[in-house]
């Protein structure tokens, strides 16, 4: 396996995003639609935050509810998505190692990290990723 291969080649560069007066019945939307896991949120070209599925589940009772969703609509307009979002981000840069994604991802048991050049969100890397880059090279 090559060392030096840089995340560029195997991030996400079709990113699904939200704005943070997007409202968290959006952001299920978009979890469900896409298939994903994790969702930046941004202003501008800059991300501001990341959003997880996880982290919405911690604030619904969907499973635990009717399935007429009222019980998840109210629980939903009780948050924002700043207030549930994970503020304090870390990024890594396209010119990153695969190999340092890895590291990263590992130490601070993350599954998914944005890629930022310039302050501007260019991509996303994730576990799946990585495992999808390793059964190549494995």
């Amino acid at each position: 396996m090559k060392d030096m291969q840089l995340v560029s080649a195997i991030m996400t560069t079709k990113i699904v995003k939200l704005k943070k007066d997007d409202d968290l019945e959006r952001a299920e939307y978009l979890f469900k639609k896409h298939k994903i896991r994790h969702i930046p949120v941004v202003e501008g070209k800059s991300i501001i935050g990341m959003l997880s599925y996880t982290d919405l589940l911690r604030i619904s009772f969907v499973d635990a509810v009717d399935d007429d969703g009222e019980i998840e609509s109210l629980v939903y307009n009780m948050f924002t998505i700043e207030q549930v979002m994970a503020k304090n981000i870390v990024s890594v840069s396209s010119t990153t190692s695969i190999k340092e994604v890895a590291q990263i991802l590992a130490k601070k048991e993350f599954h998914a990290l944005p890629v930022v050049d310039d302050g501007e969100l260019v991509g996303m890397v994730t576990t799946t990723d990585l495992i999808n880059f390793l059964i190549i090279y494995l």
